[in-house]
Order: structure tokens, then sequence, then C-alpha cells
């Protein structure tokens, strides 16, 4: 799993790429990490289990997105060391993910107010999965 940090106007981006859809799912997920704090501590926080379900792979990832932020408020920390399983067929696409989350107050996080569609591209290539996702700071 990999991504890299890409400008955007006033916004930021992540490009993600992965082995499967849910390497891919992780690596974005970590990149948006990343956006908010670049180096987090290794040694603190608890993993937490979500579930979330889509109309498609590419609204799967946003609503994915969407829920990390969301959780990111709720629980009042930083998920990371994303991991994802994404499985389903036609109409119903599921990730079934978990992440480690640093309490808000270890750290100084810069936050990141919304996932977007503008721009986003997930595909299959030929080493894999590829992902684009521009996020509102």
């Amino acid at each position: 799993m990999a991504f890299e940090l890409r400008e955007h106007t006033a916004d930021v981006a992540v490009e993600a790429w992965g082995d499967t859809i849910g390497d891919v799912f992780a690596s974005v997920a970590d990149g948006m990490a990343a956006c908010m704090y670049e180096n987090p501590p290794a040694d603190i926080g608890e993993r937490f289990d979500l579930e979330v379900t889509a109309e498609s792979q590419e609204a799967l990832l946003f609503d994915y997105l969407d829920r990390l932020i969301f959780e990111r408020d709720v629980r009042d920390v930083l998920p990371v060391d994303n991991e994802a399983e994404v499985a389903g067929e036609a109409e119903v696409w599921t990730v079934n993910a978990s992440a480690r989350g640093i309490p808000l107050s270890e750290i100084s996080a810069r936050e990141v107010k919304a996932v977007t569609y503008a721009e986003m591209a997930l595909e299959q290539t030929d080493d894999g999965w590829r992902a684009y996702v521009v996020f509102d700071v």
C-alpha cells in the first residue's frame, strides 16, 4: 500500500495505490490522516471497527472516507493504520474496516472538513488499484 499527497488549489488530494481494492481504500484513508497529521505516534490509540455499504465502488470510497471523518469528530480521534476489506457486486458494495484512533488531545492535527467527488478516480490497473481523492481543508 502506498499514497502521496498532491497539491490541489486550496484543497489537498491523495493519490493512492494498492494490490486490492481494500488496500487502496486503506491507503487513501492513511493519506487522509496524513493530511491532518504527518507522523502519528505508533504507541497510542485503540482500534475500532466500522462497516459501510453503498451502491457503487466510488460511492463506497466516498462514504467510507466520510465515515472516518465522522468517527474523528464523534470519537475525537485521528483514524490511522487503516485496514479495509471490500466486497460486493452490482449495486451493493461493503467495506469492513478498522483504524487505530489516536486521541486528538495528544496531537495538533489540521482539520480536513470533507471528502469531495471533485476529480475522484478509482480504477483497477495492470498493477492493482489506483485512487485519487480531493479533500476540502
